[in-house]
């Protein structure tokens, strides 16, 4: 067989991840904050892309789901009625950037206004003097924060010049609990000064308000708000020195270390819990970032759930039309074309991705809705085992589609504000043969019973909580019922009975 160089042609398939798909991709996961970012540095870098100001007549109505549990015979399909049956793989596979666009975000920017009976963009604001709805006027002003409170502190506290640097920099490393969180070595070592400096500069901080701040640990921090009262006795630092036995309850060992009775014991733990372990939690700090839902979930009339879109969340965008064949028609040079080319089937694929992200998104939630319709009605304890295969063949989607949908996603129901992926829960078998439970309402009923505990023989053990739960219908190990009791941070049954003893 003579071997020798030759030509071939072969045809064959292949999955190709252009740069479209990708964006495409990524926004399927980002968070509306994100999305937001993610528009507006868009909007900076493409000039035929533009805001859409227009109000529009809702496109899609809501999304109705049957509240009748554990029926799905009789539940309509949420995604039919939404009109959304176009796969998301049709998009990324058949889309062109070069298509036009229509110059609009498509049905899927008025689906998200569906549900005209309730004006969620102004749900929860809150109205001002007068009728005013207040907005644009600082009712509060910013508090003050712990570093800024320290420094304040810094400057009347008689400090030279090289001390005021070393308190700057000790005050930098203190976090919102006030705890120190550097070391001093490397503090002086980075400075160039002799650490006998940086601890006397530390012992200055240490006296400021709140007592207790710029300390290195709870002890410690126990011990300054001690010594301030004049209490921090042997018996007392016998007793902060020995937390951890404090934690377990180890009463005869407490009593044994600090050589006190029951009565002087008792009396210095309730010393101990008057202090506070975080002194710097009273200043304000970082403002909190309020959880803006992406899907609204509301019961209407017949036993129907209504899904719908937060129409704040989405962003809407059209192709200037206008712009584009002015400059297009304006353009002379190769490169000028080539530009003008790329910004116009980048903003035409960027709309069609917006769109396809706002059906997908509502896809998933109705479907998560249908099958979790039991604890919109009733409550976590009728939660079902859900995984993103049951969504995703629901659906006719991939589960890492699912997967990228549910993250950083929210929807807001009559039960409160939940994140998508609080709805997928691992199933626990049933002792019965029945239907299988939700790991999270196993473990709302394990927190019920532990809640309804009294001293004496009503404490229960893993093993006994095995037991009831077993006639309850639950299938599980004891070492299953220790995890998720420590999951929520359950002390055991002997801690609880020694707590239970001391509080009745």
């Amino acid at each position: 067989m003579a071997l020798g160089p030759r030509l071939e042609l072969r045809q064959g398939q292949s999955l190709v991840i252009t740069p479209q798909l990708q964006q495409a991709i990524k926004l399927l996961q980002l968070s509306n904050l994100e999305l937001e970012a993610y528009v507006e540095g868009e909007l900076e870098r493409n000039p035929l892309l533009q805001r859409d100001e227009a109000d529009h007549e809702p496109e899609v109505e809501p999304v109705k789901t049957d509240a009748e549990p554990f029926e799905a015979d009789h539940v309509p399909d949420a995604v039919a009625e939404a009109d959304i049956d176009a796969r998301a793989d049709d998009l990324y596979d058949s889309a062109s950037p070069g298509e036009h666009a229509t110059g609009d975000a498509g049905p899927a920017m008025g689906g998200a206004e569906a549900g005209g009976s309730i004006d969620w963009s102004k749900a929860g604001r809150g109205g001002g003097f007068d009728g005013e709805d207040g907005e644009g006027h600082e009712t509060h002003a910013r508090e003050l924060t712990l570093a800024e409170h320290l420094n304040e502190q810094v400057a009347v506290a008689g400090l030279t010049g090289a001390e005021q640097v070393i308190a700057a920099v000790l005050i930098d490393a203190v976090d919102e609990g006030g705890y120190l969180r550097a070391d001093i070595a490397e503090v002086a070592q980075r400075l160039g000064c002799d650490l006998d400096m940086v601890e006397d500069v530390l012992t200055v901080l240490q006296g400021f308000e709140p007592t207790g701040v710029c300390a290195r640990d709870v002890p410690e921090c126990l011990t300054l708000q001690l010594k301030e009262r004049n209490r921090f006795d042997p018996a007392m630092a016998a007793l902060v020195a020995n937390l951890e036995m404090l934690a377990r309850r180890d009463m005869a060992g407490l009593r044994r270390v600090c050589e006190v009775d029951d009565e002087d014991l008792k009396e210095m733990i309730a010393e101990l819990r008057a202090l506070t372990p975080r002194p710097g939690a009273a200043f304000g700090g970082e403002p909190a970032q309020a959880v803006t839902p992406d899907v609204y979930v509301r019961e209407g009339l017949g036993g129907l759930w209504h899904v719908e879109l937060n129409a704040e969340t989405l962003p809407r965008l059209l192709v200037d039309q206008r712009y584009h064949a002015r400059v297009s028609g304006g353009a002379r040079t190769d490169q000028e074309k080539t530009f003008v080319s790329d910004c116009m089937a980048s903003a035409n694929w960027l709309i069609k991705s917006l769109d396809q992200r706002a059906k997908t998104i509502l896809k998933v939630a109705s479907e998560i809705v249908r099958q979790q319709d039991g604890f919109l009605a009733f409550g976590v304890e009728h939660l079902r085992p859900l995984n993103l295969k049951t969504v995703a063949d629901a659906i006719g989607m991939h589960e890492s589609t699912v997967s990228r949908v549910t993250s950083n996603k929210y929807l807001a129901t009559p039960r409160g504000v939940f994140e998508m992926k609080f709805f997928f829960t691992s199933s626990i078998a049933s002792s019965h043969g029945g239907e299988a439970h939700s790991a999270e309402s196993v473990r709302h009923k394990i927190r019920q019973l532990i809640d309804t505990e009294r001293a004496g023989a009503d404490v229960h053990s893993d093993d006994a909580i095995v037991d009831i739960l077993k006639e309850a219908g639950v299938d599980i190990a004891r070492r299953t019922v220790a995890k998720y009791r420590e999951a929520m941070r359950i002390p055991s049954s002997v801690e609880r009975k020694r707590m239970l003893r001391e509080t009745a």
